[in-house]
């Protein structure tokens, strides 16, 4: 056991406490996966995150570090805020990339390339592990789940980029606000619902010109079998979401998420696809900075 530095980042948000935790420790090197597993689960945060160096052949990629994602009750090979936090927390440290204008992360997904912009981080959303329509009795399934009948579902696909996200697209924002799921239900299910708001020239106008950064839709992440629940903000989700719907028609090349606000949350989620590349952003700011023993 010794002294690690360890950081606490809101992600998603520029406004302390109103995005979605994330424990980083900045040293797990000689860390067993017992003792990884046991301080996620004491963090009680829907993620914490261990850097450790870069395997040979991650290395030999352009790999800067080597990331493990927990959840209170398991390891994930890949999920959005954990990556985004951990990049910040990782250059506050006074850490260099080997290219300055990408950060490459190792993680269980394989490499995810991570970019600075306008003050924010986005990562590449990974190619999805399972795509297409989802089948009736799925449907069925997921529509119990959340309170709700098949036909007031507008559209729904898989969209797992690892830990197993089905995506369902509501009628409207107000519609993902209302529902009220069966979070008991879930067992080990994790989906996605996400419906969009009024038209920016209907909802903005108010006599005081367009609002900047107001969400174009509504997400919400529902999660079993984690130790979690419902997610407040969640970027491996959204990086779903947006290259099933951007492709579908469904969401323009360049538009904002918003998640969090039953939670009491404001997370804020920047989606762009660029050159057929979906990129997924948002502000982190530290909240604790410290060290941890372990």
């Amino acid at each position: 056991m010794r002294s690690r530095q360890f950081r606490q980042v809101d992600v998603f948000s520029t406004v302390p406490y109103r995005g979605n935790p994330l424990a980083v420790v900045l040293d797990g090197d000689g860390i067993d996966d017992a003792a990884l597993a046991a301080f996620a689960n004491w963090t009680n945060l829907s993620e914490t995150t261990f850097v450790l160096p870069p395997t040979p052949e991650g290395a030999a990629a352009g790999a800067d570090y080597r990331l493990r994602i927990f959840t209170p009750v398991r390891e994930l090979p890949f999920a959005g805020h954990p990556t985004l936090g951990t990049a910040h927390a990782w250059l506050e440290a006074g850490n260099t990339p080997r290219d300055p204008s990408a950060i490459v992360q190792e993680c269980g997904a394989g490499l995810v390339q991570i970019r600075r912009e306008a003050g924010r981080l986005a990562f590449a959303a990974p190619p999805l592990r399972r795509s297409g329509p989802v089948g009736t009795a799925d449907l069925d399934t997921f529509s119990e789940l959340l309170g709700i009948t098949p036909s007031q579902i507008v559209d729904a696909n898989w969209i797992d980029n690892g830990p197993g996200w089905v995506g369902i697209l509501l009628d409207s924002a107000e519609s993902v606000l209302a529902l009220e799921p069966n979070l008991a239900g879930l067992e080990g299910r994790s989906i996605g619902v996400v419906g969009p708001y009024p038209a920016p020239d209907a909802r903005e106008a108010d006599g005081r010109g367009p609002t900047l950064r107001r969400p174009h839709v509504e997400v919400r992440a529902f999660v079993g079998g984690v130790g979690v629940g419902e997610d407040p903000v969640t970027g491996s989700l959204n990086a779903g979401l947006a290259q099933w719907m951007i492709a579908a028609g469904h969401a323009p090349e360049h538009y904002l998420a918003g998640q969090g606000a039953r939670l009491g949350r404001d997370g804020l989620v920047h989606l762009d696809r660029i050159d057929g590349q979906v990129w997924v952003g948002g502000a982190s700011t530290t909240c604790v900075s410290g060290t941890v023993i372990l």
